[in-house]
């Protein structure tokens, strides 16, 4: 069963997923305003590959276990250097360190204040 969880918690949710498996970098970047398709983005670096799938797979779980939510998609995981874990309202991507510096996804959303995913309040 499904639990319903606000999309500012689920962001949250996922960014402390990814700080317990030592992702770097971590940014929460709510592009609703500029964006029709989701509320949130959470991106992360890992260091290689198989940092990637353990961050991959505390997100997966620790949200399936919080939320009962499973990803509507997910694209990556075979080659595990972005992987994008799309919920709907929030999606995931976590990149190698390498990977990142190339795309510079931030970039794009630069007018978009990060939220303290540290310091944030769950409802």
């Amino acid at each position: 069963m499904s639990v319903d969880v606000p999309s500012h918690d689920l962001a949250v949710l996922c960014a402390r997923s990814c700080d317990d498996k030592q992702a770097t970098d971590i940014a929460v970047l709510p592009v609703g305003d500029v964006l029709a398709v989701t509320e949130y983005f959470v991106v992360a670096s890992a260091s290689n590959p198989r940092q990637v799938r353990a961050i991959t797979d505390a997100v997966l779980t620790q949200v399936r276990e919080a939320t009962g939510r499973g990803p509507l998609r997910s694209e990556g995981v075979r080659e595990q250097q972005w992987v994008l874990v799309d919920y709907g309202d929030v999606i995931v991507h976590i990149f190698s360190e390498e990977t990142r510096r190339f795309y510079e996804i931030e970039r794009l959303y630069k007018d978009v204040e990060p939220l303290d995913w540290a310091a944030a309040e769950l409802s």
